[in-house]
């Protein structure tokens, strides 16, 4: 059954227990604020549903989540100017935050089901589930040094708790984008399918899990990621500050002109 609510571009529906979530931005699935607002209110609204007992978060198209979506560029350089004090960038990557924050603290399980590219922001968005399944084809990357930017999104937080801190440090130094298998590998995929069952491998579990007694489930996992929420914050916190000031320099500038050219970045560490 599909489930009713102002969820624009994003398709919820509820079967057996397990609610599932398809964003639908392809082919990229890039975020904003209003993305980010639209996932949070409709997993409280599956909190509230005592018939949803497990959630599947997927995408249409070829990536899962290629990031955010800052308008390009340009759009990024212009709004690291101030107004009354205070840049449109630290504005809006604040309630970006504030909404990727309600994420966390959600009471009922999330599979994230990774079909694609899942990079920069997208790679944190797909660490808010409790568990990933995965494809070869898929890609897992931390890009935000080639762009000569910090990262964001709690991944300072959650890539480590996950992976380890080296397997995080080598992944945000460099910016390389992990395959699949090394990302099963490693922990950060809980599943390796085929790209064509990504999403009905991810339902699959969970219902494994919806077939477990609710409040137990909910119960247990309060415990497991007691804090969690909370320390995401604090990490978004100094991610933003760290971001602000990052933006404004030459390197910046140079890693997304890079990236938009789609050549390799030329950073003089000024």
């Amino acid at each position: 059954m599909t489930v009713t609510g102002d969820y624009p571009d994003l398709g919820v529906t509820l079967e057996a227990g397990v609610a599932t979530l398809v964003i639908r931005r392809p082919p990229f699935n890039y975020f904003d604020v209003e993305l980010i607002q639209t996932l949070a209110r409709a997993f409280e609204d599956l909190d509230a549903l005592a018939e949803c007992r497990a959630l599947v978060l997927g995408a249409e198209g070829r990536a899962f989540c290629a990031g955010a979506d800052f308008g390009g560029g340009e759009r990024l350089q212009q709004d690291t100017a101030k107004d009354d004090g205070e840049s449109a960038f630290k504005r809006r990557s604040g309630r970006l935050y504030q909404e990727a924050v309600r994420l966390f603290g959600n009471r009922k399980p999330v599979v994230c089901a990774v079909q694609g590219a899942a990079i920069g922001g997208g790679l944190g968005l797909a660490l808010v589930g409790d568990f990933r399944v995965t494809c070869p084809e898929a890609r897992f990357s931390a890009n935000f040094a080639r762009l000569g930017f910090h990262p964001g999104f709690g991944l300072t937080h959650t890539l480590p708790a996950l992976i380890g801190q080296q397997r995080a440090h080598l992944m945000c130094y460099t910016g390389r984008r992990i395959r699949g298998e090394q990302a099963h590998a490693w922990g950060l995929a809980d599943l390796l399918v085929p790209q064509s069952e990504v999403l009905a491998k991810a339902q699959e579990l969970a219902a494994e899990i919806a077939g477990s007694a609710p409040l137990a489930v909910q119960s247990i996992r309060a415990t497991l990621r007691m804090g969690l929420a909370e320390r995401v914050r604090a990490a978004t916190d100094r991610e933003l500050a760290e971001q602000q000031w990052l933006l404004q320099t030459e390197d910046a500038r140079e890693g997304i002109k890079a990236t938009a050219e789609r050549r390799e970045p030329v950073f003089q560490g000024r």
